[in-house]
């Protein structure tokens, strides 16, 4: 058995020699294999510095060289955002804190490996840092309307954006920064929201100049919250309360126009660069206007209740007061939400001189017709029918 093996150990070593010579005698070269030849090379640019490498037609298979790290987006507009970049061939990382099935649907929307969900802790640093080391393009869609025990507004609106300013900046190789803000940001705004919102655009613009502001209005689209909630409140309790009258005037925006805005500010030469953008609908609505319009398509008859602001604070106020005295989680708000209607107070419009879609070379969607069809999911009866499809009744004799 000794022998056996001292014989297949010397075959061995001959044939390692042989080949060893053969190499030197033939020598092989590298230029054919890994990073020196094009067809082989990586698409990735090394901590985002480097020669962008194009290559394809354009189309979800092929590589656009723009490697984004989206933060937010396993929220309302990142799906939508994620899909459009996937659809140009960008490779996405997905950063995510909570559990890995929060981004699972979103790696159906690109090729394979372009999506690239990362999990990462947001209150630290070197997390940060190792989710954007691959990338050249940063785009923050961190936001929220209300508190939690854990995340005040100014942290999440504010403190986040600042620190994913610095960080690009240390980067070094982050040539594009875009930060989703609010229509209506301002520091004297009576919400702190807009105003935690309004402080995050002056300190990522201090850290860099470059950045480019994204104001979007009221998103409307399939998991939005404004017409959502509407449309529960009203087919559970067949009423719909009508905070202030319903005479705030807003210009909700399909969020897929948006999502189509950050990618024509990201494909541009680089002229929205250093700019702010507002983001409305083509129509101004009041609520009252809007939840007609949610009525209509819902097929439902409406019945209000108004409710004043000083009341609608005061029902929503025990929240805010209980929220960090209480050993437990309270619900999250959705129409009774103190900031959401401090917001309300004043109307939420586009300015007159400000930039829009139409600087974008973009037309948005008007909100009445497919941008809110996913309200027919509400339907009593199917989405053929509704209460007033299959019933020839009045409003006034409707039970």
């Amino acid at each position: 058995m000794q022998t056996v093996s001292r014989r297949l150990a010397r075959e061995n070593l001959s044939s390692r020699t042989s080949i060893y010579s053969l190499k030197s005698l033939y020598p092989v070269s590298d230029r054919c294999y890994g990073e020196y030849d094009r067809r082989y090379a990586s698409t990735l640019t090394t901590k985002g510095i480097g020669h962008l490498v194009r290559k394809g037609t354009g189309g979800r298979s092929s590589v656009s060289g723009i490697v984004a790290t989206v933060f937010g987006a396993t929220g309302f507009l990142g799906r939508y955002l994620v899909q459009q970049l996937a659809k140009t061939g960008s490779q996405v990382l997905v950063p995510f804190r909570g559990s890995e099935d929060s981004p699972r649907h979103l790696k159906l929307m690109g090729d394979l490996g372009q999506i690239v969900p990362m999990k990462y802790n947001p209150r630290d640093e070197n997390s940060i840092k190792a989710v954007m080391a691959k990338a050249n393009v940063v785009i923050n869609l961190i936001g929220r309307e209300y508190e939690t025990r854990n995340y005040s507004f100014e942290e999440v609106n504010h403190h986040m954006a600042e620190q994913l300013a610095k960080i690009s900046k240390e980067h070094g190789g982050i040539m594009r920064f875009i930060q989703l803000s609010c229509l209506g940001a301002s520091k004297s705004s009576p919400s702190r929201m807009l105003q935690a919102k309004a402080a995050a655009e002056e300190s990522i613009l201090r850290e860099l100049p470059d950045a480019t502001i994204l104001r979007p209005a009221v998103m409307v689209g399939t998991e939005d919250r404004i017409l959502n909630p509407w449309a529960q409140f009203a087919k559970k309790y067949n009423f719909l309360p009508m905070i202030g009258g319903g005479s705030t005037k807003i210009q909700p925006v399909y969020v897929a126009d948006v999502a189509s805005a950050v990618v024509a500010a990201l494909s541009d030469d680089g002229s929205s660069m250093g700019k702010v953008y507002e983001l409305g609908g083509p129509d101004v609505y009041t609520l009252h206007q809007l939840a007609e319009l949610m009525y209509e398509t819902i097929r439902e008859w409406p019945h209000y209740v108004n409710i004043p602001f000083p009341i609608a604070k005061a029902i929503s106020t025990p929240r805010e007061v209980f929220l960090n005295k209480v050993p437990f989680p309270l619900p999250s708000p959705s129409i009774f939400n103190l900031d959401v209607i401090n917001a309300l107070s004043s109307d939420t419009l586009v300015s007159k001189d400000a930039l829009t879609f139409n600087d974008l070379e973009l037309v948005p969607h008007k909100v009445k017709g497919y941008p809110i069809e996913y309200l027919i999911q509400y339907r009593k009866g199917g989405p053929n029918y509704g209460s007033t499809v299959s019933e020839r009744v009045t409003p006034e004799s409707y039970p």
